[in-house]
């Protein structure tokens, strides 16, 4: 689909999806604006290091998680830039907080078939993996952040 096809099908959207597009495309450009920068600098802005948040779900964040992992998985394929898994992970951790749900953020690496080295981020919320789930078994952790709520230090 062209993008007069994408336009017109965005302006059959009702007000609260049209926002919902709005708002994913701005937090899929910040992350991927964040991406560019060295990580020693977005990394504190991402959660407490080292820690995760509970996997315990929680029933009033089912819709927010739904929601987010909806419209991250459909938009990202729609960006002008890549928006792979570290982007997707930062704009959907994004996205939970302003709603006000807890995430943690994984960083894993792993050797491809030709013995290099490969990273992947993945995002997990309660018991349920966000964005990069797929591939997340593939890798070893080596980094987590965890997003609270209402706590100094995020």
């Amino acid at each position: 689909m062209g993008f007069v096809g994408k336009l017109r099908k965005f302006l059959q959207l009702d007000m609260a999806a049209m926002l919902l597009v709005a708002e994913t495309l701005l937090f899929l450009g910040w992350a991927r604006v964040l991406v560019a920068v060295p990580f020693a600098k977005v990394a504190p802005s991402l959660g407490i290091h080292m820690e995760e948040t509970s996997t315990s779900e929680l029933q009033r964040d089912i819709p927010a998680l739904i929601q987010v992992y909806d419209i991250i998985r459909v938009m990202s394929r729609h960006t002008f830039w890549d928006s792979k898994c570290l982007v997707k992970a930062i704009a959907a951790m994004k996205m939970l907080e302003r709603r006000g749900v807890e995430s943690t953020l994984y960083l894993g690496t792993a050797r491809d078939e030709q013995r290099n080295m490969i990273a992947h981020a993945w995002l997990r919320s309660g018991p349920y993996y966000i964005t990069g789930a797929e591939e997340m078994n593939r890798f070893q952790i080596v980094g987590t952040f965890a997003k609270r709520i209402g706590h100094k230090g995020n």
